[in-house]
């Protein structure tokens, strides 16, 4: 007969083992190993209600198939995340920290698609009905046709679903709160999550149904539960912001239908979210041009030119060993611009504490960002600010040679369109051919580029860092000359 078989699981990493004991074996992790049980031995298989399989058809690969339409939401920048709207059947995880937005954005992608004339559904599993019915009203959303519910069994969830029309979209706020009947864990452990995650899927696969689940976040910002979740899913989507800041960026981690490296920007206001049409202004917005350590990066996120202020600040240091603290960028990148600096341009950095900040709480990653941070060190050490109207953007080499990056000519027509009227850049600018995604991306930015006039900007060859730090120091010489 069938007899239930106890095992303990990580609930960081989801590895098993026979017995508890205090740390995990597999991450590391400390008191993170639960009790759960499941059917073995004789009998085991009518336990857990197993059929026997069926036979399927196989397909060839050059199966004439027609693309299906996406499902856009009418809040363009979440659909710039997606890749230009949901793709029906597909499965999105949304994450981030609580009391972000996670449920405001929701709410609203639900009344736009509402207004659609599209059925959809919210359902969630922490908060009663009148609660989110609340919310909605606050949002002056309150004549939305969503239909809610409060409910955390996935059986009886698809069974209700499977009622009427299939809806267009689906939300399950949050996945940690489901439990199927089919595991026997407590709701939120690994097991439990896997198990209603699975569910889920298949449900959205066999209808054509867009389906989200709302992911916790662990202390380090991971999402909480088993990462074969996150492999599970089409598209993981992250929700990031600061508490002391008003802006809010949606950013794809993972999307099978669409680029990975997009970002979408959102402001938080009384009425909810608002798009953010111009982001290179907000990021602007308040800085001080005069201040020495500060450059203008013109950098890319997916297909969308961004310009940040990058900020340095090299103080003395009484330390053995000085400070570097990075905060939005790599701070292995920034100890390799120092050791670049001292060894090619003979700028001493190694006496002094250095902290640098991308403003703005973004996270800048491409390697294009190397030299305006270097920009933003020389001019903090030597106390002299940079040109005005300058933006800068180049991958520096271990040689000291400034790199070519791609997209050069978007970059410098957000610049002109912001009012910078200079940008020193490398000494070439050919974009990389890489792969058929790069090469289309690339056509795209340069059409959309060539489609208005030319940049009014003048860009400068910067071929090295020797000449950079000759640029920042030419104007402290025409001052001293004038004097």
């Amino acid at each position: 007969m069938a007899k239930t078989r106890a095992s303990f699981v990580c609930q960081s990493c989801g590895a098993v083992a026979p017995r508890w004991q205090g740390r995990c074996d597999a991450c590391g992790a400390w008191n993170s190993l639960a009790e759960e049980g499941f059917a073995s031995g004789i009998g085991a298989r009518a336990a857990l209600g197993a059929a026997k399989g069926r036979i399927f058809t196989l397909s060839d690969l050059d199966t004439p198939t027609e693309p299906m339409p996406r499902l856009t939401s009418g809040i363009d920048e979440l659909d710039r995340v997606t890749g230009g709207g949901f793709v029906p059947g597909s499965v999105l995880l949304l994450g981030g920290e609580p009391g972000i937005g996670k449920s405001t954005l929701l709410i609203q992608a639900c009344a736009a698609l509402a207004r659609q004339r599209r059925r959809v559904v919210y359902i969630s599993g922490e908060e009663a009905v009148d609660q989110v019915r609340l919310r909605a009203q606050r949002l002056a959303l309150g004549a939305a046709a969503i239909e809610l519910a409060a409910e955390t069994k996935v059986e009886d969830i698809i069974a209700t679903l499977h009622q009427g029309a299939c809806p267009a979209l689906l939300v399950i706020d949050s996945i940690q709160t489901m439990w199927t009947e089919l595991v026997d864990a407590v709701p939120g452990t690994v097991t439990q999550v896997r198990a209603a995650a699975q569910a889920l899927i298949r449900y959205a696969k066999t209808t054509g149904a867009t389906v989200i689940l709302v992911g916790h976040v662990t202390k380090d910002g991971q999402i909480a539960g088993p990462r074969v979740v996150e492999h599970m899913v089409d598209a993981v989507i992250s929700f990031e912001g600061e508490g002391g800041r008003d802006f809010r960026i949606l950013r794809a981690l993972k999307n099978r239908f669409g680029p990975t490296d997009e970002i979408g920007l959102f402001e938080m206001t009384g009425r909810g979210l608002a798009e953010v049409g111009n982001p290179s202004a907000l990021f602007l917005s308040g800085r001080d041009l005069e201040a020495p350590g500060t450059a203008v990066f013109a950098g890319i996120e997916g297909t969308r030119p961004l310009l940040v202020e990058i900020q340095a600040l090299a103080a003395p240091s009484s330390l053995p060993t000085p400070r570097r603290a990075t905060v939005g960028f790599d701070s292995n990148r920034l100890a390799m611009i120092i050791a670049v600096l001292e060894t090619r341009a003979g700028v001493r950095l190694g006496q002094h504490d250095i902290y640098l900040n991308v403003a703005g709480g973004l996270k800048v990653s491409e390697p294009a960002a190397d030299l305006a941070a270097a920009a933003a060190l020389v001019s903090s050490v030597t106390g002299h600010s940079l040109p005005k109207g300058s933006v800068f953007f180049g991958e520096i080499g271990l040689s000291g040679q400034i790199r070519p990056v791609a997209h050069s000519l978007p970059r410098l027509k957000e610049a002109a369109k912001l009012g910078f009227t200079r940008a020193l850049v490398p000494a070439s600018a050919q974009e990389p051919q890489d792969s058929n995604e790069s090469r289309s991306r690339t056509a795209d930015l340069d059409r959309e580029s060539q489609a208005d006039t030319a940049p009014e900007i003048r860009a400068d060859i910067c071929t090295d860092v020797a000449s950079l730090v000759a640029t920042v120091a030419a104007p402290a010489r025409r001052e001293v000359r004038r004097g």
